[in-house]
């Protein structure tokens, strides 16, 4: 059955917050995993079954106290069956592959499904805590995802437990591109798959070579150096285990081939000063594609390095005081004084870290008083610099 219900219901999100293993089944609540002391003062684990009720998508208030117990009866600390849930009923089929060793009985006025559920597992549970304290039915299972339900394989429980799944749904739906999987793509990418948009689209003509790993996420094993994967197969594959939307592009984007970016909502541009980056670039101004343009100028100074780490935010709207700021390194306008190819892992994770953040703040997840257009850091002083399209060049 779909989980809809428990996104859209706060009782059984906060079930599943908590750590809880919870299904819905033909119209019941299940909490697996459940421990129980056993006559023979053993744990053991069990399913504690509830009719649930529900208007449309969404829990209302439980209309029956009962609960069902797939396992045998649980009982105290001390081997004694815990009469005070028992209900009498015998075993019974709730549905196709649904079978209850036992029905229980514990009366209460419940405001919601988490306050039933939780009461029912606090006095079977609770005893099993007595033998052992380390024993929760809080087991925080993984959580699958259907393919028509999520662009995850696996549910956001992040955002779930933030509760900002409202806020993070503002870029859902959008196609981004990343131009260049180097050391700041593979971070921006690596970003970018934990959000809800529906696709990624990677371009990159080149292997993963033992310089990548040095300056991507992850750790990469000497066999798998060893295979000169291309890139964007690569991370493709490790990415695909999260997010479904992984579109992989093996070719290096030029003035031939720009038209690839064609249907995207937002590209981050990491690549290599020249003609190929001025050519992605106009293709991108031509279009009214928004786009960051991301880049770094690490130098040798005295046996220490210095420089930036640098994003550009341009938009329809602000192209004009974006321009500036974007190195070709070619002689041309925007071209700055930071040309040599020094990168090391944690510039490009910030380099990355901050252009996703200056995207999501176009998409109102931010707040952005600045609605910046350049955002550079300063290595040495530590100061990030922004301007914003109204400041004096």
């Amino acid at each position: 059955m779909s989980r809809r219900p428990i996104a859209l219901s706060p009782d059984l999100l906060r079930l599943q917050n908590e750590g809880y293993d919870i299904d819905i089944r033909d119209g019941f609540l299940l909490v697996r995993n459940v421990p129980f002391v056993t006559t023979a003062c053993r744990i053991e684990r069990a399913t504690l079954i509830s009719p649930l009720s529900l208007s449309g998508d969404v829990t209302v208030k439980p209309g029956k106290h009962v609960c069902y117990w797939t396992g045998a009866h649980p009982c105290h600390a001390d081997g004694a069956k815990i009469r005070s849930i028992e209900n009498g009923a015998g075993p019974q089929d709730l549905a196709p592959g649904l079978h209850a060793a036992f029905t229980f009985s514990a009366k209460a006025d419940y405001r919601d499904y988490h306050h039933k559920m939780t009461t029912y597992i606090g006095r079977i549970a609770g005893e099993a805590a007595k033998l052992d304290p380390a024993v929760t039915a809080q087991t925080f299972p993984a959580i699958p995802t259907d393919d028509d339900e999520s662009v995850f394989e696996y549910v956001d429980t992040a955002t779930s437990r933030a509760g900002i799944a409202a806020i993070n749904a503002k870029i859902a739906g959008q196609k981004i591109g990343i131009a260049g999987l180097g050391g700041t793509g593979s971070y921006v990418l690596d970003l970018v798959a934990k959000t809800s948009v529906a696709e990624i689209h990677p371009f990159d003509g080149d292997v993963f070579s033992q310089h990548n790993a040095f300056r991507a996420p992850g750790a990469a094993s000497l066999e798998e150096l060893k295979e000169g994967t291309p890139k964007v197969e690569r991370f493709a594959r490790i990415y695909s285990r999260l997010h479904r939307g992984i579109k992989p592009h093996g070719v290096f984007l030029d003035e031939t081939n720009v038209s690839a970016l064609a249907g995207l909502d937002f590209v981050f541009v990491c690549m290599d000063v020249g003609a190929a980056k001025r050519a992605v670039i106009d293709y991108l101004v031509t279009n009214g594609i928004s786009f960051i343009e991301v880049g770094m100028g690490v130098t040798v100074d005295d046996g220490r390095l210095g420089g930036i780490v640098r994003v550009t935010v341009s938009t329809p709207g602000t192209r004009d005081r974006a321009a500036p700021h974007i190195s070709y390194a070619d002689g041309a306008v925007g071209a700055n004084e930071y040309a040599s190819n020094i990168q090391i892992a944690e510039l490009n994770a910030l380099n990355a870290a901050l252009a996703v953040m200056q995207w999501k703040k176009l998409a109102t997840i931010y707040r952005d008083s600045r609605r910046s257009v350049y955002v550079g850091y300063s290595i040495a002083s530590g100061e990030i610099i922004a301007e914003g399209p109204d400041d004096v060049g």
